[in-house]
């Protein structure tokens, strides 16, 4: 449904989920401060989704687990980790509302901090009970990187102040 030309080289997509087999597809690519290692530590600290991921409201897991479920905008989503390459990469599975998303994530050390390059595959289902073809759709996938950008350009010398 996507052209797979918009995807970076380097995601390693499962079966059934690249841009080609997507019903919506959202990438997002930005600089952050400090290395990737604390880009990676604070995508993979679980526990604290729910502060600072839009629409979390659960996480079943204080840490990064292989399986966990993660309530999301009122839908319950079992997450199932793909890839987990400390600290360059992480990938997850998330099922649940009629929804099959996977995420990717690539982190690069550069010069100026950390490349942060995002995407995310969404299958549905069923047509309507998160509609993946709605603007809404985007606007949350856009939401969530705009927080999750913001969480990894905090500074890193304010430590838990900006938890």
């Amino acid at each position: 449904m996507y052209d797979t030309s918009d995807s970076h080289p380097d995601i390693h997509w499962p079966s059934g989920f690249s841009p080609a087999d997507a019903h919506s597809f959202h990438r997002a690519q930005a600089v952050v401060p400090g290395p990737p290692e604390r880009s990676f530590t604070l995508l993979t600290d679980v526990a604290n989704w729910p502060k600072w991921v839009p629409g979390c409201e659960e996480v079943s897991s204080v840490t990064l687990t292989q399986t966990f479920e993660v309530v999301w905008a009122g839908h319950r989503f079992e997450v199932f980790v793909g890839e987990s390459v400390p600290p360059r990469r992480i990938g997850w599975l998330g099922i649940g509302g009629g929804v099959m998303l996977y995420q990717a994530w690539l982190l690069t050390e550069t010069a100026d901090g950390t490349e942060v390059v995002v995407e995310n595959a969404v299958r549905a289902d069923v047509p309507k009970p998160l509609d993946t073809l709605s603007r809404d759709w985007a606007e949350r996938l856009n939401e969530l990187w705009l927080a999750q950008l913001g969480k990894l350009s905090e500074d890193p010398r304010d430590g838990d102040r900006a938890s």
